[in-house]
């Protein structure tokens, strides 16, 4: 390991259903970084060191970890063997729901703890998963500070009138409202828009985060003003599992005619839809892109037109379109995904390059394009690490 600059050193911990990424910073460097996938099926660990070069994981032991609060036993003891003797400062966190009162990262309290706990049922699928590891780290080391960072928080910027629902009043004076999430995301692509993308990045911008969950953000001057993802994160475009934007009266009809329970929707509309209800093959775009079945192409169809269509409405919030940024897993590497939505946004002066657009490139829209488009890659975990730095050294 080199020397360090004096800087704090920073781990963070960015949990899901089934999988655990962790990194540790020091300053903007990042030393160490891993993840272990497949928990509760079959557990498999990665790591690299600060120049990407592979390293031995953490050892999952005899009884592999189920859960990602389970990993860190065996994540602590192996980055603090690879640190050596500097002092780790803090643990920054992930948390999917920050609910109305969090426009900013916080130190965890207990207090914070109870507030959080009381949003799962707002975000299932995550946020349990995301305070798990923050429970076990108090456990393992009650000392050692840390700081939630809200992927809701980004867009507490959005005005009121976006924010609200056409229900009574009163259920958004208590929190029935738009929150919109992957703001950890957008708010790293705002923050590297003028380096990767000058001509744009103080305009008028849409972002689409495309993985496992989608969703798109609008941008003005790098500020979220509207975003497609909701009260929860089933709102908007169609993800890997997950259905998007569903007419109410569906859930209506599926507790009055089919009798379905509470449970039963949180299964289909969270597990159940999305790329893989439609395609009945699968729900990773790879393998969708590569399937000759026509219910593949379908869903392929039908995601490219809604996040046509939403990117079209995110344009009308802003009053015209500048610019849209592709990133996540999908946006940064599925060429085939990036050309059929440029395409779609034809009508807006979007001209795609196909030769760019093929070799990755990151502009990838002609010069003549009226809308720019650029591929760039995020980096939640340092907007993480860099909030966290932020935070305990005010």
């Amino acid at each position: 390991m080199t020397e360090g600059t004096g800087e704090p050193l920073i781990g963070v911990i960015n949990a899901g259903s089934s999988s655990l990424k962790f990194s540790f910073y020091e300053g903007e460097r990042r030393l160490l970084t891993g993840q272990v996938d497949g928990l509760g099926v079959r557990p498999s660990a990665s790591a690299a060191g600060p120049e990407g070069e592979a390293m031995s994981p953490p050892d999952l032991g005899a009884a592999p970890p189920a859960t990602p609060s389970e990993v860190l036993p065996a994540v602590m003891p192996w980055a603090r063997e690879r640190l050596g003797a500097r002092h780790l400062a803090a643990l920054g966190h992930r948390v999917v729901h920050g609910g109305m009162h969090y426009s900013r990262p916080a130190r965890v309290t207990a207090d914070l703890l109870a507030e959080l706990e009381a949003l799962v049922p707002l975000a299932p699928l995550h946020e349990p998963h995301n305070l798990a590891p923050i429970r076990m780290a108090q456990r393992l080391n009650p000392d050692l500070p840390q700081v939630a960072c809200f992927d809701t928080a980004f867009h507490r910027t959005a005005p009121e009138v976006g924010q609200a629902f056409a229900l009574p009043y009163a259920l958004y004076e208590e929190g029935v409202r738009r929150y919109g999430f992957h703001g950890l995301s957008y708010e790293y692509i705002a923050s590297v828009l003028p380096t990767q993308a000058p001509e744009i990045a103080d305009g008028r911008v849409i972002v689409l985060h495309l993985g496992n969950g989608c969703s798109a953000c609008a941008l003005k001057a790098r500020v979220s003003v509207a975003t497609t993802m909701g009260f929860t994160a089933l709102d908007g475009l169609p993800m890997g599992t997950r259905c998007g934007a569903l007419d109410p009266g569906v859930v209506l009809h599926l507790i009055q005619q089919k009798g379905m329970t509470a449970d039963a929707l949180v299964d289909l509309l969270y597990r159940r839809s999305g790329m893989f209800g439609l395609s009945g093959v699968s729900s990773d775009f790879r393998e969708l892109l590569a399937s000759t079945e026509p219910r593949a192409r379908f869903a392929l169809e039908v995601f490219y037109y809604r996040t046509a269509s939403e990117i079209g409405a995110l344009a009308a919030a802003l009053g015209g379109l500048d610019g849209i940024v592709f990133t996540a897993g999908i946006g940064e590497n599925a060429a085939a995904v990036r050309a059929a939505v440029c395409r779609a946004c034809g009508w807006l002066g979007l001209e795609l390059d196909e030769t760019a657009n093929r070799e990755h490139r990151t502009r990838i829209s002609s010069p003549a394009s009226r809308v720019a488009a650029y591929v760039v890659k995020t980096d939640e975990n340092l907007m993480i690490a860099r909030h966290t730095s932020a935070l305990i050294g005010s």
